[in-house]
């Protein structure tokens, strides 16, 4: 059981994507895969799950006055995983940095913003529809390497495996880059 309250200087990095092996390297868990690529990045977390109803919502980990989180919910069901956060840990919306694909941005590029989204994105969506406000800082993450010879809707293209070299591109530039650039958020 999780027994924090919010303290000055605490932030919350939520990480986006949809359960299990199936979908763990598909592009819409890009959320995901930069929270492991944190974890390991440092030792000393604390690791718990945060549930409703018998059924895990999201997996945290704690480390000082910073809190990593995964949902375990779909990606179309993000905003109760974020709920339950935000009655567990009582944060100001100003400290939580959702982080999640985006297909308006290629591949090897991102953004921090507040309250400035992607055009469509259900996690989002269902965050927003859930908090009633657009007002949280968003890491959005490139993952739109589509051809046009070769195009493929969003939807599909999203629910896809990131390629190896996909895969390499997050994982030695950017990943790192926002670490580099944005050190305030995750220290």
């Amino acid at each position: 059981m999780i027994n924090l309250k919010f303290k000055i200087g605490m932030k919350i990095s939520l990480g986006l994507g949809n359960p299990g092996e199936k979908y763990k390297n598909n592009r819409h868990n890009v959320g995901h895969m930069f929270i492991d690529y944190l974890v390991k990045k440092l030792t000393g977390w604390r690791v718990s799950e945060l549930k409703e109803k018998n059924s895990s919502i999201a997996k945290i980990f704690t480390l000082n006055n910073l809190i990593l989180c995964q949902t375990l919910t779909y990606m179309n069901e993000s905003g109760k995983a974020v709920k339950k956060i935000f009655n567990t840990f009582h944060v100001p919306r100003s400290t939580l940095y959702i982080i999640h694909d985006d297909l308006d941005i290629p591949l090897g590029k991102f953004k921090i913003q507040f309250a400035n989204g992607p055009k469509l994105h259900n996690g989002i969506k269902s965050i927003e529809q859930t908090l009633k406000t657009k007002d949280f800082w968003r890491i959005r993450i490139g993952v739109d390497n589509r051809q046009k010879e070769n195009w493929i809707d969003g939807e599909t293209y999203v629910l896809q495996n990131f390629l190896d070299e996909e895969k390499q591109i997050l994982v030695n530039e950017v990943f790192p880059k926002i670490i580099k650039t944005h050190p305030e958020i995750f220290s």
